[in-house]
């Protein structure tokens, strides 16, 4: 039986691939904290307010073309960790890469993101201004 912050972690990817943000949101404690890597428009250590400023125009700069596959997920009592691949639509080329996303948990929602790349280059390249 998996654990119910896998099946948190589960829910919340599926609601933001279906674009649901708020009930995405509604997943995350008030005072989440989300770490993006890299030299782009994401990166930094953001407020929820921050990081959606920064969300946005994003994709709307790739056209909401950009998806991302679980490829394995892991949970316990505080951590959680996605193995995603990743990948979008950017000036008529496909951009791909993998993430590894390390969340922290505390009383069933998600308190702190992480991402870290295994291409930052092209990571870059598809969020850049």
């Amino acid at each position: 039986m998996p654990h119910a912050n896998e099946s948190l972690l589960h829910h919340a990817y599926d609601l933001f691939a279906k674009g649901d943000i708020p009930g995405f949101l509604a997943l995350c404690a008030p005072d989440i904290r989300f770490k993006v890597p890299g030299h782009n428009r994401l990166t930094g250590d953001h407020t929820t307010p921050s990081f959606l400023a920064a969300l946005g125009p994003a994709m709307a700069a790739t056209g909401n073309t950009f998806r991302e596959e679980i490829v394995h997920l892991a949970a316990n009592e505080t951590d959680g960790f996605v193995l995603a691949a990743q990948r979008l639509q950017r000036d008529g080329k496909t951009l791909r890469w993998n993430a590894v996303h390390h969340w922290r948990i505390a009383g069933g929602r998600l308190t702190q993101f992480w991402e870290f790349v295994d291409d930052e280059r092209t990571y870059d390249a598809a969020w850049s201004p």
